[in-house]
C-alpha cells in the first residue's frame, strides 16, 4: 500500500467531512491510482479543482502518486491567473456557455435574462447533461457533486445556494462574467437570440392594450416570442442592478 498526505484549501474544505477540513491527512491506497481518483474519493469533483501540486510541482488528473507523496488541492482561482504552471485543463475554453440540470429552471432564467447562453430542459438526465458538456464545450451546472465526477465533463460549477439570486451569483463570480454580461438580450424561454422588430409586422400578434401603450419590440430568433417593457421591466431592472452591483 501507498501512503501519501493530502491537504485541500479554501472552499474545497465545504465537501469534505469535518474532520479533515483545512488541515493535512493521510490517505492508504494501492499502486497505480490517479490522483483524480484519490481526489474525488474524498468527494471533491474534478471541475472544482484548478491546480493540483505533488511536493511543489504543478500535475494533470492522470498523474499517479508515490510513497510519502505530499499532494495540495486548490479550487478555481478567481483573481489569479494560473495558466502558465496549471496542468490540469490543457483546452481552455474559448468563452462561456452553460447546460444546467433539471433542479435549476430559475438559475438559468436568470443567466439567460443576463444575456448569457444557457441551455437548460427540466428532462435531461445526466447522461445527456454530461454529453452536451462534452460536444458542446458548455460548463455543467449543477447541485449534484456526482454529476461533476464524470470524466467526460471537464468544466462544471457546483451550485452551493439554495436561492437562485445566490446561485446566479455564485457562476458569475466564479467565472468572472461581469464583463461578459449583455441583459435582454436573450430569450428566457429558450436561450435565442433577440433582435428588434417594427411594430407594424406584429400587429396582429398584439392584444389592443399593448399595442395602444408600446412601441419597441424584440422577438426571439429562435421561438418567436416577442418581448416588450411591459409593467414587469422596471422590476427587471432592478434584479439586473441587484445583481450588478452586488
Amino acid at each position: 500500500m501507498i501512503r501519501a498526505s493530502f491537504r485541500f484549501y479554501a472552499e474545497l474544505n465545504d465537501l469534505l467531512p469535518y474532520e479533515r477540513r483545512a488541515v493535512s491527512f493521510d490517505l492508504e491506497f494501492p499502486p497505480g491510482q490517479t490522483v483524480k481518483h484519490l481526489v474525488e474519493s474524498c468527494g471533491v469533483p474534478h471541475t472544482e479543482i484548478d491546480l493540483i501540486l505533488v511536493n511543489g510541482v504543478s500535475v494533470d488528473f492522470s498523474h499517479q502518486l508515490q510513497q510519502g507523496d505530499r499532494v495540495s488541492i486548490y479550487p478555481v482561482f478567481e483573481t489569479l491567473d494560473i495558466t502558465s504552471i496549471g496542468n490540469l485543463r490543457p483546452d481552455p475554453l474559448r468563452g462561456c456557455a452553460f447546460v444546467l440540470d433539471c433542479h435549476l429552471g430559475r438559475l438559468a432564467a436568470y443567466l439567460r435574462l443576463l444575456g448569457l447562453d444557457v441551455l437548460y430542459r427540466n428532462d435531461y438526465s445526466d447522461d445527456e447533461l454530461a454529453a452536451i458538456s462534452e460536444k458542446e464545450k458548455r460548463i455543467c451546472v449543477t447541485r449534484d457533486r456526482g454529476l461533476l465526477k464524470r470524466k467526460q465533463i471537464s468544466h462544471g460549477c457546483l451550485i452551493y445556494s439554495l436561492a437562485p439570486r445566490e446561485q446566479t451569483l455564485e457562476v458569475i463570480r466564479r467565472f468572472q462574467l461581469e464583463k461578459q454580461l449583455n441583459p435582454f438580450t436573450r430569450c428566457v424561454n429558450c436561450n435565442g437570440l433577440l433582435y428588434a422588430v417594427d411594430e407594424e409586422t406584429i400587429a396582429d400578434q398584439l392584444l389592443p392594450g399593448t399595442r395602444s401603450h408600446y412601441h419597441d419590440f424584440a422577438r426571439c430568433t429562435n421561438c418567436g416570442k416577442i418581448y416588450w417593457q411591459g409593467s414587469h421591466y422596471r422590476r427587471l431592472i432592478e434584479f439586473v442592478e441587484s445583481i450588478v452591483n452586488r
